[in-house]
């Protein structure tokens, strides 16, 4: 029995228009969002001394010397140098990525498993152990 080829359906140029905007929407929304919602970028910790000094401070002679050239005196770097990242690690929301991105490749392997196997088939015949060789 021959199959008919596969044919992809056809989409007009301002189909392909519409779905670049789109996806390029959905990827600034998705970049942008945890900014707007502040949910990144925002997480600092602060140790600043009640009398800093470049000692308190944790800089030595060689530091101390920069900051001064470019015009700070301990007080006035206390707030730069006492300011820290905050790089903590959530694991509830590592597992909750990782289920979320193995559901979706999941998903998409069950959703498409019929069309990779006519593509398949088509491309390599009903039975590719048979020895047979593909029609073209």
């Amino acid at each position: 029995m021959k199959r008919t080829p596969y044919e992809p359906p056809a989409q007009p140029v301002l189909g392909q228009v519409f779905d670049a905007l789109l996806v390029l929407g959905l990827v600034l929304v998705t970049l942008y969002l945890p900014l707007l919602l502040k949910l990144a970028g925002s997480g600092t910790i602060s140790d600043i001394a009640d009398k800093p000094s470049w000692e308190t401070l944790g800089q030595n002679p060689v530091m101390a010397g920069q900051w001064e050239k470019l015009g700070f005196d301990p007080a006035s770097a206390a707030t730069i140098v006492g300011t820290r990242f905050d790089y903590s690690f959530s694991w509830i929301g590592f597992a909750v990525t990782a289920l979320v991105i193995v559901g979706y490749f999941v998903a998409m392997l069950r959703w498409s498993d019929r069309e990779y196997r006519d593509v398949i088939a088509e491309r390599f015949g009903e039975n590719p152990t048979d020895g047979a060789a593909p029609e073209r």
